[in-house]
């Protein structure tokens, strides 16, 4: 027994024994020795074998090889040089790659993090995102789909010329065409196509090269292209609107204007969309002096003046519910909310004097969006429900089919329409009962289970494939995951009952950890494949072939978008990384430009960037 672990036990047994319970003492000393054994076992080697033994820990213990990248990937995505930052993203594929190779040069430790451990995060990644961005998305569509078929094409040619062409020119071996697509172009996929081209025999290696060999080229090509293409491609596009003179947060800003047709207000379920924000309404506090007044109740003084309901009576210090309609007395003191410009009850006899009491002025007011589901109130204008369901309640927008609608007293209200209100709790659930529906606020909570079953349905999606000449096409899990998070987002602008409430700081959490998990599994994996390429000249020409054909193309159909077809330069950025089929690239044009505009294009140039690299990919085999 250690000695740590020995004198820990016999407490433990001195304690019991005194106590009459041997047997619970042997028991207990048991436990301690297996926990602090177990213990010991985990850090032993990384007392006894320095670095070595560290880097066995991070092999055996995965987990903290996926946090230590990230914890020391953010501050170097941080750091700035002249201006210029990685981002947390960039910073943790270096980290992660720096890593894996001192443990592979240094201590012949090859890391190998299972692939369903990336999988679930970057799916988790895209589903968050897809639900900050669903409506812009369509918007987006409708705006012109042309100008992203043409990006789309535009990268996917460019890259395949680079990729094939330039092979061929610095005499690669067969194999190295295809890995380089795969890994200029970001799509594994297109891995599997080749070697699908390999192992069915429409391919045949040349006399004297295997197989296997040809797998390996593959491969290599496909590392090392993959880390270059991917660092290179997040910074390309984080800065792509700067290095064309554009301020991205502003052009982001205008294109999110275009994109909710000049609404002023987020659509339900959109981040940000219950946020309370200013209001000209302020709760002011008055004592019941004046006759008029006294001798009515809550409801009647509403009828005589519906701009100032009384949220709150205090009487002798006391709260009393105003939800059950008290009648007023001489010398309470009223809480009332109105707007500060107007001169509460203006015209009308003086309440009394104004006074502070901050038990009657300290009402919690709440933000909600709550769809009109009774016909009865479809036909009727704003101005009848104000004067109906409106006490207490601010009216701060109107959303109809997901657009937002001019707001005014005749206004007419549709069943299926979606206010969104601001009062006290109790006067949003006495409207919600009147207007047929159920309000959603501002709530931390998150639907698990509805996240669970429309990322599943994306995925089984995602992975439906359909072969044509021997090359299975699919949308991909990740582009099913993504599409579904856009059409519950999308519905849920519509009916923000559906799918349950979805907290913005949950959604903020899964996009981040999401694709930075992922990021640094992938690092763990394909960080010592490099190693082996480094043969002669071949990693030199790889990484030239693979990082010219993963910058050249976007960078050019960022300027066919930007200078030809007018395009906003946040949103050509979205456009220009979902063809590249660049995540990573996204999630920083995003960061750069504080919004997810750049989004709204992505998936469709993600789709037709997947798909045509697939077939290039297909196609540079059969070629080799």
């Amino acid at each position: 027994m250690r000695p740590c672990v020995a004198r820990a036990a016999a407490l433990v047994l001195l304690c019991a024994v005194s106590a009459g319970a041997a047997p619970a003492a042997e028991a207990a000393a048991a436990e301690a020795e297996r926990v602090g054994g177990g213990a010991l076992t985990i850090f032993e080697p990384v007392i006894e074998r320095g670095l070595h033994g560290f880097f066995e820990l991070l092999d055996k213990q995965q987990f903290v090889f996926l946090l230590l990248a990230l914890a020391l990937g953010y501050p170097l995505g941080r750091l700035s040089v002249g201006g210029i930052s990685l981002g947390p993203t960039a910073g943790t594929l270096l980290t992660g790659v720096a890593i894996s190779l001192v443990a592979k040069l240094g201590f012949d430790i090859t890391y190998s993090i299972p692939g369903l451990v990336s999988t679930i995060f970057m799916l988790l990644f895209m589903y968050a995102l897809g639900l900050r961005v669903g409506p812009q998305f369509f918007a987006g569509l409708k705006a012109g789909a042309f100008p992203l078929v043409v990006i789309a094409l535009v990268v996917w040619a460019l890259n395949w010329i680079l990729s094939f062409g330039g092979a061929a020119l610095a005499g690669l071996e067969p194999g190295f065409a295809a890995g380089l697509i795969a890994g200029s172009h970001t799509v594994t996929a297109v891995i599997g196509v080749a070697t699908s081209a390999l192992q069915s025999g429409a391919w045949n290696p040349p006399e004297g090269t295997s197989a296997d060999q040809v797998g390996a080229n593959i491969a290599a090509g496909y590392a090392i292209s993959y880390i270059l293409s991917s660092i290179g491609t997040i910074l390309l596009i984080r800065y792509l609107p700067q290095m064309f003179g554009r301020d991205a947060v502003a052009d982001a800003k205008q294109a999110e204007a275009e994109m909710s047709g000049g609404a002023t207000e987020p659509v339900p379920g959109a981040a940000g969309s219950l946020t309370l924000g200013f209001s000209p309404l302020d709760i002011r506090a008055f004592r019941v002096e004046h006759e008029a007044f006294a001798g009515k109740t809550i409801e009647q003084l509403f009828d005589l003046h519906p701009r100032a309901p009384v949220l709150r009576v205090v009487r002798d210090g006391a709260v009393i519910e105003p939800a059950d309609n008290p009648t007023i007395q001489q010398g309470d003191v009223i809480a009332v909310r109105a707007d500060v410009d107007d001169m509460i009850l203006k015209g009308q006899a003086t309440v009394g004097p104004e006074v502070d009491d901050p038990t009657a002025r300290n009402i919690q007011l709440e933000a909600a969006d709550l769809r009109i589901g009774s016909r009865e109130m479809s036909g009727k204008t704003v101005a009848d429900l104000d004067r109906e369901v409106g006490f207490g309640l601010q009216l701060k927008a109107l959303f109809r089919q997901g657009q937002q609608m001019p707001l005014g007293p005749q206004t007419v209200i549709e069943f299926g329409d979606v206010a969104r209100i601001v009062g006290p709790a109790w006067c949003i659930q006495r409207a919600a009962k009147a207007l047929g529906g159920r309000p959603i606020l501002d709530t931390m909570a998150t639907e698990v289970t509805f996240l669970a079953v429309a990322m599943a349905v994306g995925y089984l999606v995602g992975i439906f494939t359909v072969t044509i000449g021997g090359i299975p096409f699919a949308l991909g899990s990740s582009a099913g995951c993504l599409l579904a998070g856009i059409c519950v987002s999308y519905l849920r602008s519509r009916n923000p009952e559906f799918g349950g409430p979805v907290s913005e700081g949950a959604r903020s959490f899964l996009q981040d950890i999401g694709l930075n998990m992922f990021v640094a599994v992938l690092a763990a994996n394909v960080g010592p494949k490099v190693i082996q390429s480094f043969q002669g000249t071949t990693v030199i020409w790889v990484a030239l072939i693979g990082t010219l054909a993963a910058l050249l193309p976007p960078f050019v159909a960022f300027v066919i978008g930007f200078k030809h077809f007018k395009m906003n330069s946040v949103v050509a950025a979205g456009a220009t990384t979902g063809a590249r089929n660049n995540t990573p690239g996204l999630n920083a044009i995003c960061d750069e430009s504080k919004s997810a505009a750049a989004a709204a294009p992505y998936p469709v140039t993600y789709a037709i960037g997947t798909v045509t690299a697939l077939v290039g990919g297909y196609v540079a085999m059969i070629l080799s």
